[in-house]
């Protein structure tokens, strides 16, 4: 478990983490990787700056950062799904539930709007049919969120987590949506609790993790 005040601090910990405990294992993509089975993460205070670490290579890419919360909440690439070009988006998963077109999200508005302390607003992006035998399914699985305190708390789920090219942005789009839904039900944000069943290092990026981690020490971190 890592515990952290802000996105960024929590990113770092968990590249470290990964880094330093992992247990090097084979992968299906034909190469190894540093990989740790069940990390929690907690957020506790997921807007507080610094939320974007400014030794992410991936989030410092121009418009890659904007592109790709975008993606996840305004569906901006939704249309490649419809034309067989990419397997699945989030957002068609979370806002558009396949085949019936499912807002499950806005389920978990109107939910925790009746009954504020539900623990059954939650949204699931496996489609077992379209899913079981693909070579990239959707790494994220579940969200649940609840009201305590007059606060939401959001808890994601990932079957499978590349921690050092995707968890940053994962992050940072999921609490993007985490406070979306706290201002349509008219409260503050609270806890972020992100849970990975496989959190990896691929082995192909060994040399950046390295360079990353080199940085930190040289910069005494974040």
């Amino acid at each position: 478990m890592i515990r952290a005040r802000t996105v960024a601090e929590a990113w770092e910990k968990a590249v470290l983490k990964c880094w330093s405990e992992g247990i090097e294992t084979p992968t299906e993509y034909g190469e190894k990787s540093k990989e740790i089975l069940g990390l929690l993460v907690v957020v506790d205070e997921p807007f507080s700056e610094p939320r974007v670490h400014r030794g992410d290579i991936y989030t410092a890419i121009k418009g890659s950062l904007k592109n790709y919360i975008e993606e996840v909440l305004e569906g901006t690439l939704d249309w490649a799904v419809r034309e067989g070009k990419i397997h699945y988006t989030y957002h068609e998963r979370l806002f558009n539930y396949p085949p019936k077109g499912i807002d499950q999200i806005g389920y978990i508005i109107e939910k925790l709007s009746r009954v504020g302390f539900s623990r059954r607003a939650q949204a699931i992006t496996w489609i077992p049919e379209r899913d079981m035998w693909v070579d990239s399914p959707p790494c994220l699985q579940r969200v649940w969120c609840t009201i305590r305190d007059g606060k939401l708390i959001m808890h994601t789920s990932w079957r499978s987590r590349d921690i050092f090219r995707a968890m940053h942005m994962n992050m940072l789009a999921m609490t993007e949506l985490q406070r979306r839904i706290a201002e349509r039900l008219g409260v503050e944000v609270g806890a972020y609790l992100d849970f990975s069943n496989s959190a990896h290092i691929y082995e192909k990026i060994y040399g950046d993790v390295k360079r990353f981690i080199s940085v930190l020490e040289k910069r005494g971190g974040i």
